[in-house]
């Protein structure tokens, strides 16, 4: 659907970052940003993950200035704590079983860099993110059958992870990892992409060619 115009360089190991981009067609280098992911004393969840998607964007930049990099981070945040990645299994379920029949919110940020043209943007959202009430059964069950330990808040949206969420407010995709309609807008004003009308075109013509087959 879409068609990159410049070198789109994704500063993320998220698997699932990768995918939901790749899915519109959107081609990227994957070059993960190496920085220490740590909240400062009287930072908010919020504030936190900002700094961390532009010193992730800006690290990578250092070694491709002409490039445009797109980094992302994000953040569980309930009662005002950011919950983080937990540190083991045993964490991951003392963290789920405090989201558990309660309403968090996540905050997803991007940051779109480019040295050489000077351009250094951030948009963020946040996603109010509803759990079931959940048994200790369940709990331990889904610790153990996702991998959750690369995950804030210790979940995730997408698989198994549906089966513990009754509600979500806002953008999905924020929850999984990259909220697509602010990463699409931003890419599009900045003219990384450009929507793939030929392909478009291309669907359309075959539609009606099998059409007139009939």
């Amino acid at each position: 659907m879409y068609h990159t115009n410049h070198p789109l360089i994704l500063a993320s190991a998220s698997p699932r970052r990768k995918e939901l981009l790749e899915q519109l067609g959107i081609t990227l280098i994957v070059v993960p940003a190496h920085i220490a992911e740590v909240q400062q004393s009287h930072e908010s969840g919020l504030a936190m993950v900002q700094r961390l998607a532009r010193e992730k964007a800006r690290a990578v930049a250092k070694m491709y200035p002409s490039d445009f990099i797109l980094s992302a981070d994000t953040d569980v945040e309930l009662d005002g704590v950011a919950l983080g990645k937990p540190k083991d299994s045993a964490e991951a379920e003392q963290i789920v079983n405090k989201l558990a029949g309660r309403t968090h919110s996540v905050h997803t940020v991007a940051c779109l860099l480019c040295t050489e043209k000077n351009i250094e943007e951030v948009v963020s959202s946040e996603t109010r993110v509803t759990f079931r009430k959940l048994t200790s059964q369940e709990i331990t069950a889904y610790v153990r059958s996702d991998h959750v330990l690369d995950k804030a808040g210790a979940y995730g949206a997408q698989g198994i992870g549906l089966s513990i969420i009754e509600r979500v407010e806002g953008s999905f995709s924020g929850v999984v990892g990259l909220d697509l309609a602010l990463t699409l807008d931003i890419l599009l004003r900045h003219s990384v992409i450009h929507v793939d009308n030929l392909s478009c075109t291309d669907d359309v013509r075959d539609s009606e060619a099998h059409a007139l087959k009939r």
